[in-house]
């Protein structure tokens, strides 16, 4: 999540504002994705989240070079 511009927030992701976002995955990522949210004790969101600010982070990087 985005606390302003350049700031990612984790302290607790599901404590700040929440929006419905719908999709699609293969199948294959959805059974590694729920195997990952098992192991480590995390929802499936969660763990989303942090794959998409992961992503955000690395074309932000990209955009300034």
């Amino acid at each position: 999540m985005l606390k302003n511009s350049r700031e990612f927030v984790t302290e607790n992701p599901m404590a700040t504002e929440r929006k419905s976002y719908n999709t699609t995955l293969r199948t294959d990522l959805a059974r590694k994705l729920r195997i990952l949210a098992a192991e480590t004790d995390k929802r499936q969101n969660q763990l989303l989240e942090e794959a998409i600010q992961d992503l955000l982070r690395k074309y932000e990087k990209k955009n300034k070079k």
